[in-house]
C-alpha cells in the first residue's frame, strides 16, 4: 500500500473515530434518557431523577470511548510500524552494510509502495556494486596472470640470447658455421621478443577500446592473395606449404581495416606455427568463401589439434592451453583474444573447430560491401 495511502487512512480514522463514538454516544443518551426518570423544575432547571443511574451511564461511554481510542490508537502504530519502520530498519541495515563492504545479502523488495521502490533502487545499486567489485578482482587476477606470462615469455627467450651470446664469446662456436647459427637463433629470439611485445601494446590499446582502424574498400580475392603472397616466403623457409582456395566472385568487395585484418591472419597462422608436430610435414591452408551476405575465411592446420574442453576458451584474454603451457613455445595467451577483438570490430565473429593429433580450423566471418541499386535493391 502507498505511504500516502497510509497517511489518508490514518487520518481518516483520527478524525472519524472521535466523531462517530461522539454520535454514538449522543444517540445513546437521547435513547435511554426518555427512559429515566428525570423530572425537571419550571425555575431552576434542575432535575430530579435516578441521578446515579446516569453517572454511571456516562462514565460506561468515557470508558468506552477512551478504551476504543487507545486500541485505534494502538492498531495505527502497529500498522505503521510494521509497514514503514521496520522496512526503514531493513534499509538502514543495508546500507551499514554497504558502508562495510558486504554485499553478500539481499533486500526484501516485495510490495508497490514508495518503501518498496526505494528497496529496489537499494538492491540495484548493490548488484552494481557487487558486479563492479568482482570486475575489479577479475581484473587484477588478469593482471597478475599477464605480468606472470610476461615474465615466463620473455625469459625463455632471453635465456637462449644469453647462453648463445656466451659460446661466442667463449669460444663455443668456434666455426663460422657454428656462429652463423647461433646468431641466427639470438636474431630469431630477440624477433619472438619483439612480437611479444607488439603484442602487449596492443592488447593495451585494446583494454582501452583505443585501436586505430582506417576501413578501406577492399577487393577480397586480391587481398587475401597478396596476404598468402606475403606468407608463402616465410613458411617456406620453415618448411610448411601453404595453400590458397578462393570460392567468391573476382568483384567480391570488402570494407576493412587491410593492417588489422592482416595482424588477425598472421596471429591465427603463427598461432598454428607454434603447435605443428614435428615429425610429420606441415601444412596451412587458407579458403575464403561465399555465405550470403558475408565471406568466411578458414584456415585449416594439421598441427597437434585443440582438445574439445578449450575450444571454447582459447579467444579469452591470457588463456592458454596445456599445451602452450608445457610448450618452449608457449605463447602469452592474448593473440588469438586480439583476432577476437579485431574481428568483431569489424562486424564479424570467429570460432574454431579442431581434433586432438589431427589438426585444428579457425573461421571467422567478415561482410561484404553491397553497393545499394537507386530504389533501395542490392
Amino acid at each position: 500500500m502507498k505511504l500516502r495511502t497510509r497517511l489518508v487512512i490514518s487520518f481518516c480514522i483520527i478524525i472519524f473515530v472521535p466523531i462517530i463514538m461522539a454520535a454514538i454516544g449522543l444517540y445513546a443518551i437521547n435513547t435511554i434518557l426518555p427512559t429515566l426518570n428525570i423530572q425537571w423544575s419550571s425555575t431552576s432547571y434542575e432535575y430530579i431523577a435516578h441521578l446515579p443511574d446516569f453517572k454511571n451511564l456516562v462514565v460506561d461511554v468515557m470508558i468506552s470511548v477512551i478504551l476504543i481510542l487507545f486500541f485505534t490508537a494502538a492498531i495505527l502504530v502497529i500498522w505503521t510500524y510494521s509497514g514503514i519502520i521496520s522496512r526503514l530498519r531493513q534499509l538502514n541495515k543495508a546500507a551499514e552494510n554497504i558502508r562495510d563492504g558486504n554485499l553478500d545479502f539481499s533486500i526484501d523488495t516485495k510490495g508497490h509502495d514508495e518503501i518498496s521502490e526505494l528497496s529496489e533502487s537499494f538492491e540495484a545499486m548493490r548488484k552494481r556494486l557487487q558486479m563492479n567489485a568482482q570486475e575489479k578482482l577479475d581484473a587484477e587476477q588478469e593482471h597478475r596472470m599477464l605480468i606472470s606470462n610476461i615474465a615466463h615469455d620473455l625469459k625463455t627467450p632471453i635465456t637462449a640470447i644469453k647462453g648463445y651470446s656466451e659460446g661466442i664469446l667463449d669460444g663455443v662456436a668456434d666455426t663460422p658455421e657454428k656462429q652463423e647459427r647461433y646468431l641466427k637463433t639470438i636474431y630469431n629470439k630477440a624477433n619472438e621478443m619483439n612480437t611479444l611485445i607488439n603484442e602487449l601494446t596492443l592488447y593495451s590499446n585494446i583494454d582501452t577500446n583505443k585501436i586505430p582502424y582506417n576501413f578501406h574498400k577492399l577487393n577480397v580475392k586480391d587481398y587475401f592473395t597478396d596476404c598468402m603472397e606475403e606468407l608463402e616466403m616465410d613458411l617456406e623457409n620453415q618448411h610448411m606449404q601453404l595453400t590458397f582456395f578462393n570460392y567468391v566472385d573476382e568483384d567480391t568487395l570488402m570494407i576493412a581495416d587491410p593492417e588489422q585484418l592482416g595482424r588477425v591472419i598472421h596471429n591465427i597462422i603463427g598461432n598454428a606455427i607454434k603447435y605443428m608436430r614435428a615429425e610429420e610435414p606441415s601444412f596451412i591452408s587458407m579458403r575464403i568463401k561465399d555465405v550470403g551476405d558475408f565471406i568466411q575465411v578458414e584456415i585449416e592446420d594439421n598441427g597437434k589439434g585443440i582438445a574439445q574442453k578449450d575450444l571454447q576458451k582459447i579467444f579469452e584474454r591470457f588463456y592458454r592451453t596445456d599445451a602452450s603451457r608445457n610448450s618452449a613455445q608457449g605463447g602469452s595467451g592474448i593473440g588469438l583474444s586480439i583476432v577476437k577483438k579485431i574481428v568483431e570490430d569489424h562486424g564479424g565473429y570467429v570460432w574454431a573447430t579442431a581434433k586432438e593429433g589431427e589438426g585444428t580450423c579457425m573461421h571467422f566471418v567478415l561482410r561484404k560491401y553491397i553497393e545499394l541499386q537507386p530504389g533501395g535493391t542490392k
